[in-house]
C-alpha cells in the first residue's frame, strides 16, 4: 500500500504540472486526479490546494482545488503565463478526510498580515516583535523565536496571546480520519512551477527521481487520456537543445 500511495501521489503531480498551463482553468485538474488516485486505490486529501505565488506569498487568492469540497467554494479562473504555482499533491490508503488530533503538536504558524490588536502582555509583545522582525510573511517554527527575558516558557506564553487573537495563522499537524480504525499511509509530493511566457514551464523544485523509483506499484494508468497528458512535455525543447551545446 505504501507503494501504491507513492505512486500515486507522483503520477498525480505529474499530470497536474501538464494541466496548469496558461489558457486552462482552475477546475480542470481535479477530475483527472480522481481517476488516477481510483487506479491506485487511494484517496485524494480533501482541502489540500494548490495555490498561485508571488514574492513574499506562499498561498495566493487564486487557487486549484485537488478535490472538490463541499464547505470550499472556489472560483474557476483562467491560468495566466508568468505565474508561479506551488503544487501540493497528498494522497492517503485511507478516507482522504483529514483532522487534528492534538493543538499542542502544531509548530509552525504564519503571521496573519490582515489582523491587529493590542497585545496586553509583555511576553506576548517580545514574541510578537521578534517574529515582525524576522518572519514578517513566511512561515516560521516556534523553535526559531528568541525566548523573552532569556526564558523559553515566555515563549509558550506570549503565543497563547498571539493565537486567542488570531494574529497567526497555524499550519497544523493533519491525520487521516481512518487512522483511527486502522493502519493508513499519507504520501505529499510538492514542487514549484512557474509558467513561462513561451507556452512551456519550469519545474523549479520536485521530488528525487530516486525516491520514486524505490517505490513499486503493481498498479498502472491505463485511461488513454491521462496517458496522453502524461506524455505531454513541459520543458522547452530549445532549452534543452542549449544545455546539450554548452556541454
Amino acid at each position: 500500500r505504501v507503494a501504491d500511495a507513492v505512486a500515486c501521489a507522483q503520477t498525480c503531480f505529474d499530470a497536474a504540472v501538464r494541466l496548469i498551463r496558461p489558457g486552462k482553468k482552475t477546475d480542470e485538474v481535479d477530475k483527472v486526479l480522481a481517476k488516477i488516485a481510483e487506479v491506485y486505490g487511494c484517496q485524494i486529501v480533501e482541502g489540500v490546494m494548490t495555490h498561485q505565488m508571488k514574492r513574499f506569498v506562499i498561498d495566493g487568492n487564486k487557487v486549484i482545488p485537488n478535490k472538490p469540497a463541499t464547505d470550499q467554494r472556489v472560483d474557476s479562473q483562467e491560468i495566466e503565463a508568468g505565474e508561479v504555482y506551488a503544487v501540493d499533491i497528498v494522497v492517503s490508503t485511507g478516507e482522504g478526510h483529514s483532522r487534528m488530533i492534538d493543538e499542542r503538536q502544531t509548530t509552525v504558524y504564519k503571521r496573519a498580515l490582515d489582523m491587529e490588536y493590542k497585545l496586553k502582555m509583555k511576553a506576548a509583545r517580545a514574541v510578537f516583535s521578534d517574529i515582525n522582525k524576522r518572519f514578517p510573511a513566511l512561515p516560521f517554527t516556534t523553535r526559531y523565536l528568541e525566548p523573552p527575558e532569556g526564558k523559553a516558557s515566555l515563549i509558550k506564553l506570549g503565543m497563547k496571546e498571539l493565537l486567542d487573537h488570531e494574529l497567526l495563522y497555524a499550519y497544523p499537524v493533519l491525520y487521516d480520519k481512518a487512522e483511527k480504525h486502522g493502519e493508513c499511509h499519507v504520501v505529499q509530493v510538492k514542487g514549484t512551477i512557474l509558467l513561462m511566457p513561451s507556452g512551456w514551464s519550469d519545474r523549479v523544485t520536485k521530488v528525487p527521481p530516486e525516491m520514486v523509483a524505490e517505490a513499486k506499484s503493481d498498479k498502472k494508468v491505463e485511461d488513454q487520456e491521462i496517458l496522453d497528458i502524461l506524455a505531454t512535455s513541459i520543458d522547452n525543447p530549445k532549452k534543452k537543445k542549449d544545455k546539450k551545446k554548452k556541454k
